[in-house]
């Protein structure tokens, strides 16, 4: 029996007077920043989660904001311009809503070219047209040559949830199920293959996809969703952690079920990375209960988006907020909650 009470884990100090790239990472940093900075600041203590749920008369919004500093901008499988469309459409799906309205605002830097600025808003057109969701409004910024990076995108998002739906991190419980939709790490290690000029004998494309019609076929099969979460900035380490916590639950993984491309490990073994903390674009998590996860099963693997997925854990009493895995030699090691950013500037 492992005895996680005593455990004490060697980390760098994170006190640091000023903004380090970790801090943007997903992780045990962002996480600082969010609960010991704005939110103090703020005077609000809102359980944290891809999107708001808020009621209005008639029934309830779900309302999210994302900004996106990927590099390079264009990269194998998508871009900037649908990665930020998909991203904030995905925010909603993860709490069970049709995404409706979306927001576009862009931070330019003096001297990018009009071609590129071209190519990215075609693509954010050609996503929003994909994915059924409306461009309603924007706005454009410009900062001197050396004060950005090309193109940043931000978005916000509006869309409805259904009555009876409640989809949220605190709702995991023990016994139930942990689904994810398909292959893990794809995205960050797209991106990583041009901005680092990586070969791996094929070409890696980012898995960015919208994701509500996929939680919209979920929904139907009337299995009570309790919790949805798509692995990003972080990867699965960092959403599951995050999940374990909230909920005080713990999660135990089986390490060989975890859906790693050959190509994706190749290249985290090459680059030093844990596949569970690389971010991903079009992937979901899903906690359902352990009876009703063949249906839902069912039906991921049914739609485009989910056909590839499969079962990789189980909610547990045991070890509450933390998440372990069983090796293929029989032993379980400690799923951390990744400090900063292996990949910085992934979304």
């Amino acid at each position: 029996m492992l005895d996680f009470e005593n455990w004490t884990c060697p980390v760098p100090l994170r006190d640091t007077p000023a903004i380090v790239m970790g801090h943007g990472g997903g992780g045990a940093m962002s996480e600082e920043l969010v609960r010991h900075l704005f939110l103090p600041a703020y005077g609000s203590s809102p359980e944290l989660s891809d999107s708001a749920v808020l009621p209005f008369p008639g029934g309830r919004l779900a309302f999210s904001t994302d900004s996106y500093v990927v590099k390079p901008m264009f990269f194998p499988g998508g871009s900037i311009g649908d990665l930020a469309v998909n991203g904030t459409v995905n925010d909603l799906a993860m709490s069970g809503a049709q995404p409706l309205y979306l927001s576009t605002a862009f931070i330019l830097q003096e001297g990018t070219p009009l071609s590129d600025l071209g190519r990215i808003a075609t693509a954010i057109g050609a996503a929003a047209r994909a994915a059924g969701v409306q461009l309603v409004t924007g706005d454009t910024k410009v900062v001197d040559s050396g004060s950005g990076d090309g193109v940043f995108v931000n978005t916000a998002g509006v869309g409805v949830v259904a009555p009876g739906v409640d989809i949220r991190p605190s709702r995991a419980a023990a016994g139930d199920a942990v689904l994810i939709s398909g292959d893990l790490g794809v995205h960050g290690v797209a991106v990583m293959s041009v901005r680092s000029g990586l070969e791996f004998g094929t070409t890696v494309s980012s898995d960015t996809a919208p994701l509500h019609g996929l939680v919209a076929d979920m929904l139907a099969t009337g299995v009570p969703v309790h919790t949805l979460r798509d692995p990003t900035r972080g990867g699965v380490s960092a959403s599951l952690n995050e999940i374990a916590r909230a909920a005080q639950v713990g999660i135990a993984l089986v390490e060989r079920d975890l859906p790693v491309p050959a190509a994706v490990a190749d290249a985290c073994s090459l680059l030093g990375l844990d596949p569970l903390q690389v971010a991903n674009e079009g992937k979901l998590l899903a906690f359902v209960p352990e009876d009703g996860a063949d249906a839902v099963l069912a039906a991921m693997r049914a739609h485009p988006h989910g056909r590839g997925a499969r079962r990789i854990g189980t909610c547990t009493t045991d070890h509450p907020g933390t998440v372990v895995a069983r090796t293929a030699l029989g032993g379980t090691r400690v799923v951390t909650m990744p400090i900063g950013e292996q990949l910085p500037r992934i979304c």
